[in-house]
């Protein structure tokens, strides 16, 4: 039974006047208080009618989501909890659900290293003291991976925020390669990870480019005044189909890549394609040929020499030219 979150308040609303046993509660004072809760909570001002609270009442009295409450009336007028230590807040949480709420929590806490997460820090916290209570602690059974001390981690919800509400930004940046910081006014339209770092993209002022942005090269956000140009520019969903990592040329072609992979790597490159394009030519029992259609980029140049000796590029010869001057000029360091 799906619940939506004005139910919930109204279900806490009607939990928390029932406690409070300094006072008497008609249908009528439980309606006000739900409708208060609602305007405080959520900015509803229509109220609540004396039906929907007495279908709460009914809901919070069955085994619908588990309450069972124990709601009684008294001279057919007030209502109260028979049991006066009872609280829907109270419910013991079954072996099972004690057994899924550690799973989440355990993958939850991964994330606690993101500025974005703050809020939920505080949530996983709150889960692992109620877990705890009832369960002994076991060690973690799933790791993802992370690097919490990564520069620019703290932009992210900034950044988040601000693609949410079309906000624009004035950005304090500077390049590996740049001797002094810009700053700029820029219009982030999305935020984009790869293998641990992150980058947002938009446009730069009143430049009709895409310009892509590494968070650990941001030195400052401060919100800008500027009215976000709205984005015309980017397809959030395909900028980065043609490519392996984050470097896009919107003027170069896509290549067919063809590598040839040997027997002993085959099996990764097979269950962890190098790209969505992926397709095997040949396959034999020293190794496979596969194809790629991407742009030629620094990305796919350093994911083809991570494999050394295995691998080897067979086409386009640019590539090839490309990779054997590198491998070339890394040979010399070793001589």
């Amino acid at each position: 039974m799906p619940v939506n979150r004005n139910a919930l308040i109204r279900y806490r609303t009607i939990d928390q006047c029932l406690q409070n046993r300094m006072r008497t509660w008609t249908i009528e004072d439980l309606v006000e208080a739900c409708s208060d809760a609602l305007y405080e909570y959520e900015g509803i001002d229509k109220g609540v009618s004396k039906r929907t609270v007495q279908a709460d009442i009914q809901v919070m009295r069955s085994e619908k989501l588990g309450y069972n409450a124990p709601i009684i009336v008294i001279d057919k007028k007030y209502y109260t909890y028979e049991d006066p230590d009872y609280s829907i807040t109270n419910i013991p949480l079954t072996i099972q659900d004690l057994g899924k709420l550690h799973e989440v929590v355990e993958i939850l806490k991964q994330f606690k290293g993101f500025s974005h997460f703050k809020e939920l820090t505080g949530i996983v916290q709150r889960i692992e003291e109620k877990i705890y209570r009832s369960q002994s602690p076991q060690s973690a059974v799933i790791d993802f991976e992370k690097n919490e001390d990564l520069r620019g981690l703290e932009y992210i919800e900034t950044l988040y925020q601000s693609i949410l509400h079309k906000k624009s930004l004035e950005i304090s940046y500077q390049p590996f390669k740049a001797p002094e910081p810009n700053t700029f006014v820029f219009h982030p339209y999305l935020l984009k990870e790869y293998r641990n770092r992150w980058f947002v993209l938009g446009v730069r002022d009143q430049i009709k480019n895409i310009f892509i942005l590494a968070l650990d090269r941001i030195l400052e956000i401060k919100a800008s005044d500027e009215i976000l140009i709205e984005n015309t520019l980017l397809d959030t969903q395909n900028y980065f189909r043609d490519v392996i990592g984050v470097s896009v040329s919107p003027n170069q072609p896509v290549h067919q890549v063809i590598l040839w992979i040997n027997a002993d790597n085959a099996p990764y490159v097979l269950t962890k394609p190098l790209h969505q394009s992926q397709q095997i030519l040949e396959k034999n029992e020293e190794g496979m040929i596969i194809s790629l259609k991407v742009q030629l980029n620094f990305e796919l140049e350093r994911e083809i020499l991570g494999f050394g000796e295995t691998a080897r590029v067979i086409a386009p010869q640019e590539l090839l030219e490309k990779i054997k001057g590198r491998l070339e000029k890394a040979a010399e360091g070793y001589l």
